[in-house]
């Protein structure tokens, strides 16, 4: 099956070219996240930490679009590198969210495979256990190897 879209990967070192800009992506991310979204304020923060804008950090976005050149973005992945490696995965994947008139393409397998492909070192990601997501996660060989707990301030 041949796929109609690209996914464009965006870097520190490449964000301000790129086709969509930190806050295009905070938008989309903002509104296609559904159940699991978190503030837009929030969402910056993380593609801020992503694209090194106001801190010395790294990771990255990949960004799938109509291979017509269309300025609509039709899914995205952010991971950011923890700066750690070996008893905590070198990169996080902290938000992937496709457009949902366009699920079923394969985008989100191809966005995650690209993240998996693209990142250096191991990658972890949080989970809902009633996110139909969660399968697509597992087909690509992710595990779940901890229970999560967190103290909230």
């Amino acid at each position: 099956m041949s796929s109609s879209f690209t996914i464009e990967t965006i870097t520190p070192d490449n964000y301000k070219d790129a086709m969509f800009s930190p806050d295009q992506l905070a938008d989309f991310l903002h509104e296609h996240l559904d159940r699991f979204r978190d503030s837009r304020a929030d969402i910056m923060k993380c593609l801020h930490y992503a694209l090194g804008i106001t801190e010395h950090r790294r990771g990255f976005v990949l960004a799938a679009a109509e291979n017509s050149g269309s300025e609509e973005i039709l899914g995205i992945v952010v991971v950011c590198e923890t700066g750690m490696s070996g008893y905590v995965p070198e990169n996080l994947l902290v938000y992937i969210a496709v457009d949902a008139r366009t699920r079923g393409r394969g985008i989100g397998k191809q966005l995650m495979e690209k993240a998996v492909e693209s990142a250096r070192g191991d990658v972890a990601l949080h989970v809902e256990p009633d996110n139909p997501a969660k399968r697509l996660y597992e087909r690509i060989g992710f595990t779940n190897k901890y229970l999560e707990m967190r103290y909230k301030k």
